[in-house]
């Protein structure tokens, strides 16, 4: 019998890379981050917006199939709810890993993150952000802000030990 692989052990996206973008909107991913979808069954990947922030979400596709369903499980009457899946669902847009480990970002896409020539990958667990590098120095200072520090809410954090 093969062994099976703990869903906990697959793909789990950590740490921050500077990636290059190029003329045609191709974003090279760090081998790392390659070999982290090839734990995936299906190597397929889908990216869309942030609604929060001006960045793209990068999900597995079998990640995405999970939150895509839970989506679709909002109350249709609701605004609030068609507002997301609209904006979740309607900009996300299923991507290949070419055999040179790049990904064709589409320009809608990366006119709303504002990524030209440089990018930034955030690692947040099973997704990865892609920032304009501009738009993420911008944020991560804002991030390291006394002022945006001092606005955290301390219940939300209990249960996480740096």
């Amino acid at each position: 019998m093969g062994e099976s692989v703990d869903k906990w052990d697959m793909g789990m996206f950590r740490g921050i890379h500077q990636v290059s973008v190029d003329a045609k909107g191709r974003l090279s991913l760090p081998a790392r981050l390659r070999d982290e979808f090839l734990q995936y069954e299906d190597a397929g990947v889908v990216v869309t917006i942030d609604p929060m922030s001006r960045c793209l979400l990068l999900y597995p596709l079998s990640e995405w199939e999970q939150i895509q369903e839970k989506l679709d499980r909002l109350p249709s009457f609701q605004p609030q709810a068609r507002r997301l899946q609209r904006l979740l669902v309607g900009h996300a847009t299923d991507l290949e890993i070419d055999s040179a480990g790049r990904l064709l970002l589409p320009a809608p896409l990366r006119e709303f993150a504002k990524i030209q020539r440089k990018s930034t990958l955030l690692g947040q667990g099973k997704k990865l952000e892609i920032w304009g590098l501009e738009e993420w120095e911008s944020q991560r200072e804002e991030y390291l802000s006394e002022v945006s520090l001092e606005n955290l809410e301390i219940d939300t954090l209990m249960d996480i030990s740096l």
